[in-house]
């Protein structure tokens, strides 16, 4: 398949349960690099490989490094790309498809095919160019176009009247896309991990960062039909187009580009609120998805997010709750590890928005291991934003126009409402998440509008629990690489083993004990499984 000359790479990662490695290497660059994070793989326990630089050094320039991880309980669409530096822009992303065990049930048939679709805005401006106006303290400009899969014409053949899954990601850098095939009706069934009630649509919105998987049933008459995505809530419309040829076919796409939607907010709002869980559909493991009753938990505690974009040191940047985010030398999780001061401040970021003036700072929230919290981003301004939480998913149990107030939860979904791991806020608009905060780490929380990320609008959540265990955190990785503050630093500290319990001393021998341990972290996937699905 043709590249673009200024694309890194659009690859496809297609993983099973047990998957847990990724070798990146950084060959032929003379700057370092941290190449990718996974967007949506929940790195369980593992902040440590979450591939940010608020957690990872960068990769140094000719050499390679290789993240263990497993995409253990997640089955769907995913997607990485490299978080440093405006690497994005250069188009080094690609697509992770996770793919069930053959005894976990999938709620839909096998489809007949798998297709993959990256899609996004694109600018033929370099990305150094692009990080450069950034850096002179002036927004992007218009994106010139938007690209499936790195190109502008791509084709995906199917044969007529099988039924095949399209996978559709929005991996652009500000643009949300509205994706529609011609004469082709839609069943959505899975978004980031989560099977949905299976609803048809003529055309879907991906705002950015996010993934969905649809099935269509090639019922149409053989031909090449059109496959469109174009840019939503924009003044200038951006259209890229695809074929769905049928392998009958000997007629080619004819007729004008399907139109869709440009700048209904309210017909986007009133799609996402379609969006719903699927209670009796599997999930990862042999239990039914709604079988944890979020609706049912008290939140113990309410976080206000507010975007905001001023402009300090006579230059463009953007804000959370009035703290624009500055990267450190030394990754905060690195730092935190090590108890290495100067590097961040914990609640350098409040819960709610001061109203105060704007300043620069390394932002870190503190939160409990294992409590249930409301977040409620807040967006007061005239563009749709999108929003990303490493290390979970959560689920969306609002949207709505205006001013948040606690009168509104009471039009929240508390049966049935999605989990996913990147939410969309509409123009002066609320849109309310709750999530389980069962994932000890230091977890990034960002814009998955690039040029607001790159400009501030981020910070990380230290999910803390003070009992050091297994359980709850692995222990950091004996290939760890080492910057800033770091540098010198032991950076392995082998598992301690607990004392024998006293009930069962003179019962088993320490070796005994350690191989019950290490059993226990085999089950908890602390050890890699064999390759494949098993």
């Amino acid at each position: 398949m043709r590249k673009r000359k200024t694309c890194i790479a659009v690859c496809l990662l297609q993983m099973c349960l047990s998957d847990s490695s990724i070798l990146e290497k950084c060959h032929g660059l003379t700057r370092a690099c941290l190449f990718t994070t996974r967007n949506g793989i929940k790195q369980r326990k593992n902040s440590w490989q979450d591939g940010v630089l608020g957690t990872n050094c960068p990769i140094p320039p000719n050499s390679n490094y290789t993240y263990k991880f497993q995409t253990k309980d997640q089955i769907g669409t995913f997607t990485y790309f490299p978080s440093t530096l405006f690497h994005k822009a250069a188009g080094g992303f690609g697509a992770i498809n996770v793919y069930e065990r053959p005894r976990i049930p999938i709620p839909f048939p096998d489809p007949a095919g798998d297709f993959t679709l990256l899609v996004g805005d694109w600018y033929k401006t370099s990305h150094k160019t692009l990080q450069q106006t950034l850096d002179s303290g002036k927004p992007l400009p218009f994106p010139d176009g938007v690209l499936i899969n790195g190109q502008t014409s791509s084709s995906f053949s199917g044969d007529q009247g099988k039924t095949y899954m399209f996978r559709i990601s929005n991996v652009g850098l500000s643009t949300s896309i509205n994706f529609r095939i011609q004469g082709h009706t839609m069943k959505l069934v899975e978004v980031e991990g989560s099977h949905t009630l299976q609803n048809t649509y003529d055309s879907l919105d991906v705002h950015v960062g996010q993934s969905i998987a649809v099935l269509v049933t090639l019922d149409q008459l053989p031909k090449d039909y059109y496959i469109v995505a174009s840019t939503r809530f924009t003044k200038q419309i951006l259209t890229a187009t695809a074929v769905l040829h049928y392998t009958n076919s000997h007629t080619p796409v004819s007729g004008p580009v399907p139109a869709g939607p440009t700048y209904q907010i309210h017909w986007s709002m009133k799609q996402a609120r379609t969006y719903r869980w699927n209670l009796t559909a599997s999930a990862a493991r042999p239990n039914p998805q709604g079988s944890f009753h979020y609706g049912k938990i008290t939140p113990s505690r309410t976080i206000m997010l507010a975007n905001s974009a001023p402009r300090l040191n006579g230059k463009q940047r953007y804000a959370v709750n009035g703290v624009s985010y500055i990267n450190t030398d030394t990754p905060l999780k690195l730092a935190d590890y090590f108890n290495i001061p100067g590097v961040f401040s914990v609640n350098s970021i409040q819960d709610l928005p001061s109203g105060g003036s704007s300043f620069l700072s390394t932002s870190v929230m503190a939160a409990n291991h294992h409590d249930f919290i409301e977040v409620v981003f807040q967006n007061n301004e005239n563009t749709i934003q999108s929003w990303h939480l490493d290390g979970y998913d959560f689920w969306v149990v609002g949207y709505g126009f205006g001013q948040w107030t606690p009168a509104r939860r009471k039009s929240y979904n508390l049966i049935d409402a999605l989990t996913r791991h990147t939410a969309q806020v509409y123009p002066r608009s609320w849109t309310t998440i709750w999530v389980s905060l069962d994932n000890q780490g230091m977890w990034n929380m960002r814009s998955a509008v690039w040029e607001r990320q790159y400009l501030g609008q981020q910070f990380y959540l230290r999910v803390f629990n003070p009992v050091h265990s297994p359980a709850n955190e692995y222990d950091i990785p004996k290939n760890a690489l080492l910057c800033g503050k770091a540098i010198g630093r032991h950076p392995y500290i082998p598992i301690v083993y607990p004392p024998l319990p006293t009930q069962l001393a003179g019962a088993i021998a320490l070796s005994s004990w350690k191989m019950l341990i290490e059993a226990f972290l085999i089950f908890e996937g602390i050890s890699c499984a064999p390759a494949g699905c098993v």
